[in-house]
């Protein structure tokens, strides 16, 4: 840790936000902003002390994520990395509006719906998930997407998704308002069919 003159530690003026260090992780931040970030991190050990605290937790989530048992919205490069490491994706993209005959087997490690919508201009975007008769029952608030991005990855629990009967899912992506009103985006219909022996197999 640097000290200054009088012995005290240096403290960091110009923190980075713990998101900006994620992305850069991550490698997601643009050249220019990466650069920068690089060179603060060279000279603050406040900020690379955060860094490792960021990349201590983000390895943790991605150890949980890679186990396939969180409900998440996720990257393409994270689910290139999945694939480099040899886990089976299974993914499904209904059209907005519409709908898609799904499953999923024993062999399957990563569950992936994937939701085409016009994204440009949201500012927050949550992700509901929906019983058969529309009826709200998880959401996820304020997801995080990706400037320009035309589609949104949700991972759903290949835990839940390989003991879940015969069943419809609905997922909606809505955005808000400048009153707060929520405006739906796109709505999509999982029509899942169980193909595991066990409880809930039809």
């Amino acid at each position: 840790m640097r000290i200054r003159n009088d012995g005290d530690p240096m403290i960091c003026s110009t923190p980075i936000d713990a998101a900006v260090l994620a992305d850069y992780w991550t490698a997601a931040l643009a050249k220019p902003e990466e650069e920068a970030i690089e060179e603060h991190l060279f000279n603050c050990d406040q900020c690379g002390e955060r860094l490792r605290e960021v990349i201590a937790l983000a390895e943790g989530v991605r150890n949980l994520a890679r186990e396939g048992s969180l409900r998440m919205v996720v990257s393409d490069a994270f689910l290139k990395r999945a694939a480099e490491e040899g886990l089976r994706i299974r993914e499904y993209a209904p059209p907005a509006g519409g709908g898609v005959q799904c499953t999923v087997t024993a062999e399957d490690d990563i569950l992936i719906g994937r939701l085409a919508a016009n994204l440009s201009g949201a500012k927050r975007v949550d992700l509901c998930i929906c019983d058969e008769l529309g009826v709200e029952q998880l959401r996820l608030p304020d997801i995080p997407v990706q400037s320009g991005a035309s589609n949104v990855a949700y991972q759903e629990s290949i835990t839940f998704a390989k003991a879940m009967p015969t069943s419809k899912i609905i997922a909606r992506l809505v955005t808000f308002d400048e009153a707060g009103g929520e405006r739906l985006l796109g709505e999509y219909t999982f029509n899942h069919t169980r193909s595991l022996p066990g409880p809930g197999a039809w």
